[in-house]
């Protein structure tokens, strides 16, 4: 008998797949309910339709005072009252030295498929708008757009395949630290996937080039508004104050990001078999790739093969599907454009290329492209579900009143310590906290009013606690799975494991550099 028969199969644990992992951590985030004792800030905003500050008591009841410099002062809130009149802030910030102890609000086994639902319609503008986007790409990809297009350009970057990475990671960190591109960079895979694999790059560069390099600048945000801005703000200082730091931090993470990228494709590029996806790059090459074929019906309804040509029409369709990303990317920027209106936009073209696919010589019908369409919204039914389940582990969270006790449990970790020390202190405590409130803008309003004025104690600026946010939040969200990392990996179907494997020397980088810049400045300043 052959030896190998006998020979005992190596157990070889595995990690769970998005859906467990957030199942996992939504049974935990209600068992910490329990566990962790409730408690909650004074909430502080700004009613327009009185011209009135309300603060929100603790234990319920609104109050409502006059919105004046003299009453953000009072209450120890080091704002500027123009920063809430003017819509610079939006969401109630914390109020200093309100903290209290609350009635324990444990979450109940029911919470844990009901957090579940109501995460999921809370999450209902960004599924509706990656829908849409599914949408989209199903009808290009029936119209045989990709295909053609892809052949041409294959031919024409042949050789010099890298600096189309390069040139879409530059991008993605501009985009990531001038306007925080996070869940908008979802758009940008079905564009360049199947662009990347017929190159002989991997599952794992597609994500390196868009999601990585996107969080990178992020991390290192110069003006970005739903980051460094708004906590500028909460913070009671200018978000000008350190912009120099940044800029040179965000230069050299970008150095760093395309090197990293570079020799990983390279070793990808040479050996397949090197990719920490290997295992699965059959399924991966199945699900995004195009041919360079493709199938019709003749008259004689036989199924016959002919090279893609790059028709007048099918050249529209591509002008059509990615003339519709900058547009995004502008609204956004400039028009204060959110999930609804992009969605909106996206429809809009999809309506367009359906009418072009449908109609002429080798059309597929008004039944092919809506099939087109109903098929490729379905397909991101996965990512669209993963975002919702990862807002209903913030939910338990919030609603059990635990997240106040953390931040204030954190401020008080860091009472008179040294500058430095204080300050790495800090990094550290805002990448646990990056965990437990994964939203950029949210976090900066909960936390800054409360930790930013403990600088003041140390002689630090308040900026450089500004800076320590960035840094640590950023740095957990290369992992986070109650972040967007999960949705991302589930668009690719990459495992958590193998993009662990990968991101680790990034999130190293990140909190090595970034705390040496945050003690550089403490020591300048």
């Amino acid at each position: 008998m052959d030896a190998t028969v006998n020979k005992k199969k190596k157990f070889k644990l595995r990690m769970p797949g998005a859906f467990v992992i957030l199942f996992i951590l939504t049974i935990i985030a209600v068992v910490a309910t329990w566990a962790v004792p409730a408690g909650s800030y004074s909430k502080l905003s700004y009613d327009k339709a009185s011209s009135e500050l309300v603060i929100q008591q603790p234990n319920g009841g609104d109050k409502k005072v006059p919105a004046t410099q003299q009453q953000l002062d009072n209450l120890g809130v080091k704002i500027k009252i123009s920063q809430f009149t003017n819509g610079g802030i939006t969401q109630a910030v914390s109020i200093p030295n309100t903290y209290q102890r609350l009635k324990q609000r444990p979450a109940s086994l029911w919470d844990v498929t009901g957090s579940m639902v109501r995460g999921t319609i809370q999450a209902v503008d960004i599924m509706v708008f990656i829908f849409v986007l599914g949408g989209l790409i199903g009808v290009v990809k029936a119209s045989g757009a990709f295909e053609s297009g892809l052949l041409a350009l294959t031919k024409k970057t042949k050789g010099h395949e890298f600096l189309l990475i390069f040139f879409v990671a530059i991008l993605m960190v501009l985009g990531g630290t001038l306007c925080g591109i996070e869940e908008e960079a979802v758009a940008f895979y079905p564009i360049l996937v199947p662009i990347f694999i017929a190159m002989g790059y991997d599952s794992i560069v597609c994500v390196g080039a868009i999601f990585l390099a996107s969080s990178v600048g992020t991390s290192f945000s110069t003006i970005n508004p739903f980051s460094v801005v708004i906590a500028s703000n909460a913070a009671g200082t200018n978000f000008t104050q350190g912009l120099d730091w940044r800029i040179f931090g965000c230069a050299v993470a970008a150095i760093f990001v395309i090197f990293y990228l570079h020799w990983y494709s390279k070793k990808v590029k040479a050996n397949p078999e090197f990719s920490y996806s290997y295992e699965d790059k059959k399924s991966f090459d199945k699900m995004w790739s195009v041919s360079a074929e493709e199938k019709f019906s003749g008259e004689s309804n036989e199924v016959k093969i002919k090279k893609a040509a790059f028709t007048v029409r099918k050249k529209l369709i591509l002008v059509l599907f990615v003339v519709t990303f900058p547009i995004m990317v502008w609204g956004v920027m400039s028009q204060g454009w959110w999930f609804p209106t992009m969605a909106s936009s996206f429809l809009l073209f999809a309506i367009i290329i359906m009418f072009l696919t449908g109609t002429g010589e080798f059309g597929i019908g008004e039944k092919g492209v809506v099939d087109a369409f109903v098929n490729g919204a379905s397909s991101l039914v996965g990512v669209s579900l993963i975002i919702g389940l990862a807002r209903g582990i913030n939910l338990v969270l919030n609603e059990g009143m635990i997240s106040d006790t953390m931040l204030q449990f954190s401020s008080s970790l860091v009472a008179n310590m040294n500058g430095p020390f204080f300050i790495l202190v800090m990094l550290f405590i805002f990448f646990i906290l990056g965990f437990i409130v994964p939203s950029s803008s949210g976090l900066a309003v909960l936390s800054m009013p409360i930790l930013a004025p403990l600088a003041d104690s140390v002689n630090i600026p308040r900026f450089v606690v500004v800076t320590a946010y960035q840094f640590g939040q950023y740095a957990m969200l290369f992992l986070a799975p109650t972040g967007l990392v999960m949705a991302t990996l589930q668009m690719l179907d990459m495992k958590y494991s193998h993009w662990l494997k990968f991101v680790w020397p990034v999130v190293v980088f990140v909190l090595v550099f970034g705390g040496s810049i945050l003690v550089a400045q403490v020591l300048i300043y």
